[in-house]
């Protein structure tokens, strides 16, 4: 007769290893070499929630252009960015950046008063800053963005500050002597996947001149002269922390990218990793030229605990899908954020 107790530590052992594995049918998708175990396997249980959370909002109604109407700069004040749209067109894009970002504050977001020509409040200005970011990202990044582009929706959500983004840190609070040269490692940290690798590789790799993205020597001694031979088991580390970051970002594992016979041959990578690198050299610039100089236009509160101003990264767009919004995208609902074409 097996004794209660026993039956206890079953059902506890049954309920512990349950919660460690996750139950088929899985999903998976070839996404390179057969035979190379390139494949994207995915569980619907957990994807199907991520893919209702990105779904786009039905878009506000157009209203027709009036041919030769007065255009938005021309009836209003101090419309420093879409003064060329027509007053309806103005009148709706702001309803919708409202609706994307300040659903609940509404106007008075960005707006104090009933002078809304007034630059007094931070968050006009970063605002209008971020619509000319918008449009440079949807206008000389399509190496990344291609076809889909980005809107204010695509990092909002719906929030006044994007759910993800960034701040420089120290590292966390570590005892005195030589655990105190940790280099931000053997602490996990939720940015980068839960690792204990680089807790902030974003500094060093998403900011102004980033350091090369390098694995560890492929050759026993390093060679003279040749970059790729002189990386660090440090240098690994830190841009594995930026890879796991990467992969949770996107809800994507290591194939989606690479080869993993061959890690460093683009030749026999998937296409999707010269999309990737775009994006890199995307958001370093994007850090570089709109987010890092708003340092001193935010309030105290609004930066990091180094004093620096929010930033981005993969997870602010991609939010753990391959691409944002499933890759549906609200530019032909929205030209102004295309303003090329």
């Amino acid at each position: 007769m097996i004794k209660p107790m026993r039956i206890g530590l079953i059902v506890l052992s049954a309920a512990v290893l349950q919660a460690c594995w996750e139950a088929p049918p899985m999903d998976s998708e070839q996404s390179g070499f057969r035979g190379t175990g390139m494949l994207q396997t995915t569980n619907p249980d957990v994807v199907d929630p991520i893919l209702a959370d990105n779904v786009l909002p039905e878009p506000i109604a157009a209203v027709p252009v009036v041919e030769g109407g007065p255009t938005a700069g021309q009836i209003y004040q101090n419309v420093q960015v879409l003064g060329d749209l027509s007053v309806a067109e103005f009148a709706r894009t702001m309803a919708a950046i409202t609706a994307w970002v300040s659903p609940e504050q509404g106007c008075a977001y960005c707006h104090e008063g009933g002078n809304f020509a007034e630059d007094k409040l931070y968050t006009k200005m970063v605002s209008r800053r971020m619509m000319e970011m918008t449009m440079e990202i949807n206008t000389q990044w399509s190496s990344h963005v291609g076809d889909t582009g980005v809107t204010c929706l695509t990092c909002h959500r719906g929030n006044n500050v994007p759910e993800y983004i960034w701040f420089e840190q120290d590292g966390p609070p570590t005892a005195g002597g030589i655990s105190a040269k940790g280099y931000q490692q053997n602490h996990a940290a939720m940015n980068v996947g839960s690792t204990s690798m680089l807790s902030d590789p974003f500094s060093k790799y998403l900011t102004t001149d980033p350091a090369p993205i390098r694995v560890i020597s492929q050759t026993a001694l390093p060679q003279a002269g040749d970059a790729r031979h002189m990386s660090s088991t440090q240098a690994t580390e830190n841009t594995y922390s930026l890879m796991f970051h990467m992969s949770e970002g996107l809800g994507v594992n290591c194939t989606y990218c690479h080869n993993t016979r061959a890690f460093t041959s683009w030749e026999q990578s998937p296409p999707a990793r010269v999309t990737a690198w775009h994006g890199l050299q995307m958001v370093s610039s994007l850090n570089d030229e709109y987010l890092e100089p708003l340092g001193p236009t935010y309030p105290p509160h609004r930066l990091g605990p180094l004093g620096d101003a929010p930033k981005t990264n993969c997870t602010t767009c991609h939010q753990n899908v391959n691409k944002p919004f499933a890759g549906a995208s609200m530019l032909d609902d929205y030209p102004i954020w295309r303003p090329d074409e």
